[in-house]
């Protein structure tokens, strides 16, 4: 893979993106969503690990679900959002390296260290979290990614059946997307 993407590309994915807060009233399909994971998933990770996992939030009840998770700052933008992405981790991501990692024996290296195991799906969630929003912008939507929540409540409310843990520290992520007007640029470094 040899060919740059052209200069609107890049002004979609980097230069002229920006994180939203307020929404077009506008459904996003399941077309569209499976549109933004067929393409954030073949985002590279260590060992084709994939750790990521994804909820997308967009009925009534799963919102009234993520409601009491929400810091007062995010509430009212989240629950007016026609989706919300939450993303967390699979704890036992190793299990399926067999089937994604097939060169050897991968597995064995992250149940002999939980520690390693813990690191390398952080790490590589953190990754696809990014991934996510540079699809979501692919795609034509918008994200605004957040860390005003209640880890622990989101863990209980949406994780504590399955395994997958929240990201940890201020990585864990929602997104909302499709915005209305596009804010100005923010200064960077």
């Amino acid at each position: 893979m040899n060919d740059a993407i052209n200069h609107t590309a890049c002004e979609t994915l980097f230069t002229q993106a920006r994180t939203h807060n307020g929404w077009l009233d506008k459904p996003v399909s399941d077309a569209q969503l499976q549109a933004v994971w067929d393409l954030m998933k073949m985002g590279p990770t260590s060992a084709n690990c994939s750790p990521a996992r994804i909820v997308f939030v967009r009925s009534a009840e799963g919102k009234e679900k993520l409601r009491p998770t929400l810091s007062s700052g995010n509430l009212q933008k989240t629950m007016q959002a026609p989706v919300t992405a939450i993303v967390a981790w699979d704890s036992a991501f190793y299990d399926r390296l067999p089937t994604l990692f097939p060169h050897g024996d991968a597995r064995s290296w992250f149940t002999s260290s939980p520690q390693l195991a813990e690191e390398t799906a952080f790490r590589n969630s953190s990754l696809q979290a990014a991934y996510l929003i540079f699809a979501c912008r692919a795609r034509g939507l918008d994200t605004g990614p957040m860390s005003g929540f209640d880890r622990e409540k989101v863990d209980a409310a949406f994780f504590a059946d399955n395994g997958w843990k929240k990201q940890l520290a201020g990585e864990h992520r929602l997104w909302r997307p499709r915005q209305a007007v596009r804010p100005p640029a923010a200064p960077v470094l």
